[in-house]
């Protein structure tokens, strides 16, 4: 009975590690992104990675010089997006669209994105919600 107990500890023990590693690598919103450093880019889709924890959405921008800057938008889990709206054919390469979301705080040309807006006019809500995200991030909470 002492060697079964002490497999089902050693188990648990795993799966407690496992879970805890997962969780941890999930961050903040304010870990890496800050709210007082809105962007607003218009620009083509290259890529969009359905991936987990987060969707990243990649797009060309071209600068007023007339370069192209590639910058990565961080969004919600692909389930949230898919709540959302949102479908893989949503967004495929060169998809012109306005983006607006918020710089990482590194400098880096990655940005967690709030909204996207189509030619059309069609807006979707990409941004994720959760610990140090603004206000206006959290679904339910945007003033009307």
């Amino acid at each position: 009975m002492g060697a079964k107990l002490a497999l089902a500890i050693a188990l648990l023990g795993l799966v407690a590690t496992g879970t805890t590693t997962s969780l941890s690598a999930h961050h903040a919103f304010a870990a890496e992104f800050d709210a007082n450093k809105p962007v607003k880019f218009e620009g083509t889709v290259t890529r969009m990675q359905w991936i987990n924890p987060h969707v990243w959405l990649h797009m060309e921008v071209k600068k007023p010089d007339g370069t192209l800057e590639n910058w990565a938008f961080e969004a919600g889990t692909p389930n949230v997006l898919f709540r959302r709206g949102f479908t893989k054919n949503s967004l495929l390469p060169g998809t012109k669209i306005v983006i607006d979301g918020y710089q990482a705080k590194d400098g880096s040309r990655r940005a967690n994105g709030r909204d996207i807006t189509f030619p059309d006019g069609k807006k979707l809500f990409m941004g994720s919600s959760g610990i140090g995200a603004p206000y206006e991030l959290t679904p339910g909470t945007q003033k009307k």
